[in-house]
């Protein structure tokens, strides 16, 4: 028998998993047509999505950003460095829904830190070196190479 914690994040990530194919099922986004974005909006939700790199100064708050006017999806970033701009606790990793990480390092800090908080998230890591300025045409070249299929993103 599962503890009451674990049967309420199972419940989230089975209501995250239905979301996430219905948001699949109504395909591409149609950024031209603001009412029928915010109708399915309303209908399957939006997606809490944190964006994580080492300092919260270049690679994260560029994908946050540039994802932020995304009609399905609630962006943040944060850090995992004592340092950073914005460091990630144990708030961010609840409220987000899907975590975005730049490197494998990311994972690995953030699972021996907070192993409940992101034991039923969904990850996604992008093997995106540290070596971008925010806003770098290659990185949003990059971010966007990786994640617009992730996000249903039409051109």
């Amino acid at each position: 028998m599962m503890p009451a914690g674990d049967s309420n994040r199972e419940k989230k990530w089975r209501a995250l998993h239905s979301a996430k194919l219905r948001v699949r099922r109504v395909g591409p986004l149609d950024f031209e047509t603001p009412e029928m974005n915010s109708a399915v909006a309303s209908t399957i939700g939006v997606l809490k999505v944190l964006f994580v790199c080492t300092m919260n100064q270049w690679r994260s708050p560029t994908a946050e950003k540039i994802y932020a006017r995304h009609p399905f999806l609630d962006c943040r970033s944060g850090g995992t460095s004592p340092r950073a701009k914005h460091r990630v606790g144990r708030n961010d990793l609840r409220w987000a829904d899907l975590l975005v990480l730049m490197e494998d390092k990311h994972l690995d800090r953030l699972t021996a830190h907070f192993r409940d908080e992101i034991r039923f998230k969904e990850v996604h890591v992008l093997d995106l070196e540290d070596r971008y300025k925010f806003m770098d045409p290659e990185l949003i070249a990059e971010l966007q190479a990786n994640l617009d299929d992730l996000f249903l993103v039409t051109s």
